[in-house]
């Protein structure tokens, strides 16, 4: 069955010019452009992660009590580079990247939306950097936060390892680190390129990446959501792993109404597959999510 639906999709997907590849992988061109949806995993998520969502939207929106989601990376393949955004927790990502044509020394550059364990296991195969030869950047404020003895102290001692794993990443590509200050989206040029995008809450430096080539755009915008099915309808509802719930609301609710109010497709790092869609005004203060075909 999964094979029939997976032929079907890509059959439908002809007339945009996006391609199921296999279950792990999804293309999706973006002007002179093909990013690459890189899967590490579909599964079913417990929507006990929702801070106050009520038994009214939980019964509406997830009445089977899960819901699907997925950890994603994505790959940028452009004329002369191949830009990794995240590394997910590198259980797929070396063979999804082989099955993209790129190997990990073929990586140019990774962005990173910021530093959970989900979004930066794969910097490491076999204990060493999987990109030694690749640029690596991530936001200013989000280095600052996990290199913070400050902000480390302010956890338990047994939860600290999010923070060391951070500074692990930030050791062993130090030549190679850049920090960069993102840009509000009404900010971002219409030049070719890939700029950060500030999303702050998830962690005090989230960000996400605007894919630009050929007038067209596709925002890939890490976690700005976790729970799709409720996130979009309501998109003042966080979860309990951001780091600032209501700052993360705060980010989410003008990104969400910007792309749909300009029509650019956004990708996210736990949107099930394919991992890409759109989004549209429901009537009310959220969000219909249409995955790309």
């Amino acid at each position: 069955m999964k094979k029939t639906i997976l032929t079907l999709a890509a059959a439908m997907a002809v007339s945009t010019g996006a391609q199921a590849q296999n279950e792990n992988i999804f293309i999706y061109p973006v002007g002179d452009y093909k990013v690459y949806l890189l899967s590490e995993g579909q599964s079913d998520g417990n929507p006990s992660i929702l801070i106050g969502a009520g038994q009214d939207i939980l019964a509406e929106y997830v009445p089977t009590g899960t819901f699907p989601s997925a950890v994603n990376t994505f790959l940028v393949v452009m004329p002369d580079k191949n830009v990794l955004i995240d590394a997910g927790f590198g259980r797929n990502l070396f063979d999804n990247l082989s099955a993209a044509g790129v190997s990990a020394g073929g990586v140019d550059e990774v962005l990173l939306t910021h530093m959970h364990g989900d979004h930066i296991g794969g910097m490491f195969r076999d204990g060493e950097p999987s990109f030694p030869g690749a640029k690596v950047t991530v936001s200013r404020a989000e280095k600052d936060y996990w290199s913070s003895d400050a902000e480390m102290g302010k956890v338990a001692e047994n939860s600290r390892g999010s923070f060391l794993n951070a500074r692990r990443v930030f050791d062993s590509y130090a030549g190679s680190l850049e920090t960069v200050e993102p840009l509000e989206i009404t900010e971002v040029p219409a030049a070719d390129g890939i700029y950060p995008v500030k999303a702050y809450g998830h962690t005090p430096g989230h960000v996400g990446y605007m894919v630009v080539s050929g007038g067209e755009r596709l925002l890939v915008w890490g976690d700005l959501t976790h729970v799709t099915p409720v996130q979009m309808p309501h998109p003042e509802i966080a979860v309990t792993y951001d780091v600032d719930p209501a700052a993360a609301v705060a980010s989410r609710l003008p990104l969400m109404r910007y792309v749909a109010e300009h029509g650019i497709p956004v990708a996210g790092m736990h949107i099930a597959y394919p991992g890409i869609g759109t989004l549209t005004p429901d009537g009310n203060s959220g969000y219909v999510f249409t995955p790309a075909e």
